[in-house]
């Protein structure tokens, strides 16, 4: 009763405040001068909550990230005098990527009924000044290891959040492979990962073997100076030198946005009534911080090949190979073809391997090889199988040698060449029927071989279909029939036609029928990933699920999707608040959940049957 009564008093107290509370009003902060390829930000701050908020065009700047919102309410008491202030932040990225003014025009935001609008202002772009990305009001800020972060929010810092290459190797031969992998340790949860500058990686050979699958990065949790990260690799990728000496690869810049819980504070007073607003109901929040990543620069030693003990047959190999040949047969008539294949297996450059050359005796036509490679990938590199098929034809008969083929290759492991030479072949070729210089075959690019026949052919012998001379199909009884056919055909093509027109006009019927029949469809397929435990492809459907059923049943544009428009459009449709504040924090923990710490199972169960909840719910009232 006691605390009743309390409640009473304070509100007692608000009313007169809030009656005289200030006029909405909608500020802009931004750079006024920026120079191209700078990333800055423009902020929008009201001092009232409202809706159905309007940004500018931004006319002549690439739009990189938002609008990441976020609010803020304090009360404050002092001498017994009680104040309120509200503030409501929509923040855009931008970029701007070619030089001149440019006029940004005023955003809106209505607040309880009437409009707001900011104030216009031009942006002046400069040429590029070669400092790299740059936002207004934020500052670069490094952590050990090469790792940074730019951010201007202290509450992320660097051990929280961060961005590292690891190399397989740091010391490599001219040639020989390894592997970059880029990963993001997290201990908060994340969403909307993009790189924002990728590296260039001169003088190599490069081929990405991310395992990226439907856009969802590969988990798992590690320990750096005895804290557990959440980590997830961003990129993976095989590099090939392809020069001696020192290799420096450039850093990778990314760009996430961090929710971070927050807790609000007020300051202390003697008021009894501190407590009470100290609670962490009135307190407690998250805020969505957007954030830049970017790794250092990492030195790779490229050793030359050694020049000692190489073979004659050396053509750059660097790996670990098998090499062996194959012959179909060796013993032929002339003008028969017969098939050598050479084939080289292992791990290494496969695509860049060049095969060994054999040699013919002058009396064989040999056609250009048939080159097939098959690349397999995998976490330690590229490999594979590389075959090289000759076609070879025998023009005159005897006995021919084919001497042995060799194939050699550096072993990066023992720092040796390795040679491997196939077996000798000896084949017999007997004397073909009708000459051995008679150019009866005939080979193209190695399909295969055709006899060439006579210019005349046989005569049909068969039973053939006969008719009268002068039989006519019209005005006969199957004449009209195939007409009515047609006609009635012609009717239900226009029906349905006009019927399927007039389905794709009402666009907004068409999603609301198909909505639940989809966000089942994804549930079910959620379920069966829960099952196999498969992290990656369950949040990818439970987040389909969700966003689709709502996009379709209130009809929302895929562009215009946001939580803010969810939450409208479903006020709009009279759906009660408790509901709309359930449905758009399910959305929020689907966007963070995969990086979320905690048991990953039990996520995935409770986050499953919250989904399955709220859409049931939200059907019964739309």
């Amino acid at each position: 009763m006691h605390r009743i009564k309390r409640l009473f008093l304070i509100i007692g107290m608000l009313l007169p405040m809030l009656a005289f509370a200030q006029d909405p009003t909608l500020k802009v902060s931004s750079p006024r001068q920026v120079s191209v390829g700078q990333k800055f930000q423009v902020v929008f701050e009201s001092n009232a909550e409202g809706k159905n908020f309007t940004a500018p065009s931004f006319e002549g700047f690439n739009v990189v990230g938002g609008p990441f919102q976020s609010s803020s309410s304090s009360f404050q008491m002092v001498n017994g005098s009680m104040s309120h202030s509200v503030s409501v932040t929509y923040t855009y990225a931008l970029m701007a990527y070619q030089e001149g003014t440019f006029h940004i025009g005023p955003a809106t935001l209505t607040v309880k009924g009437n409009k707001i609008t900011s104030q216009p202002f031009d942006i002046a772009v400069g040429p590029d000044n070669g400092g790299g990305s740059a936002s207004s009001g934020s500052g670069g800020s490094s952590s050990q290891g090469g790792q940074r972060s730019n951010t201007d929010d202290p509450q992320v810092s660097g051990k929280d959040l961060f961005l590292k290459v690891v190399p397989s190797k740091k010391s490599v031969y001219l040639g020989e492979q390894f592997v970059l992998t880029y990963k993001l340790y997290t201990k908060v949860p994340v969403s909307s990962l993009s790189i924002s500058k990728a590296p260039s990686y001169p003088s190599a050979w490069t081929k990405d073997i991310s395992n990226n699958d439907g856009g969802s990065l590969r988990q798992t949790s590690e320990y750096v100076n005895g804290i557990e990260y959440t980590v997830a690799e961003v990129q993976k990728v095989v590099l090939v030198p392809q020069r001696a000496g020192k290799f420096v690869i450039d850093p990778m810049s990314i760009e996430c946005v961090a929710q971070i819980a927050t807790q609000r504070s007020s300051q202390r007073s003697m008021d009894p009534f501190e407590a009470f607003f100290n609670d962490p109901f009135f307190g407690r929040g998250y805020t969505n911080v957007q954030k830049e990543l970017s790794t250092g620069s990492l030195g790779i030693d490229v050793k030359p090949l050694p020049t000692d003990d190489k073979p004659a047959s050396f053509a750059g190999a660097v790996g670990n190979y098998n090499f062996v040949t194959e012959i179909d047969k060796t013993e032929l008539k002339a003008n028969e073809a017969f098939t050598l294949t050479l084939t080289v297996s292992g791990t290494g450059n496969i695509e860049l391997l060049q095969m060994p050359e054999p040699v013919f005796p002058p009396d064989f036509e040999v056609y250009d090889p048939k080159i097939v490679t098959n690349v397999e990938t995998n976490s330690q590199g590229i490999g594979g199988t590389k075959k090289a098929e000759y076609l070879v034809i025998p023009r005159q008969a005897g006995d021919f040698t084919l001497a042995p083929v060799e194939f050699s290759y550096f072993d990066a492991a023992s720092g040796k060449y390795v040679a491997s030479q196939s077996s000798q072949y000896d084949i017999h070729v007997e004397k073909g029927e009708g000459g051995e210089t008679e150019n009866n075959i005939y080979a193209n690019n190695q399909e295969g071989i055709k006899y060439l026949g006579s210019d005349i052919r046989h005569i049909h012998t068969g039973d053939a279909r006969l008719k009268p001379a002068h039989s006519v199909f019209f005005a006969t009884a199957p004449y009209f029939i195939a007409l009515l056919v047609l006609l009635i055909l012609f009717v239900v093509a226009v029906l349905l036609s006009k019927k399927r027109a007039n389905d794709k006009k009402d666009t907004v019927g068409m999603r609301n029928k198909r909505a639940t029949k989809e966000a089942n469809k994804r549930l079910k397929n959620a379920s069966k990933f829960l099952k196999d435990k498969d992290q990656d492809k369950f949040y990818t459907e439970m987040s389909a699920a969700l966003w689709g059923y709502i996009a379709d049943k209130c009809g929302i544009e895929q562009s215009k999707l946001s939580m803010d428009t969810v939450s409208e459009a479903m006020k709009a449709k009279n759906v009660p608040d408790d509901l709309v504040a359930e449905f758009v924090d399910t959305l929020n923990s689907c966007e963070f959940a995969r990086f979320a710490p905690g048991d990953a199972e039990q996520k995935m169960e409770g986050l499953y049957h919250k989904g399955l909840d709220v859409i049931t719910q939200a059907e019964r009232k739309l």
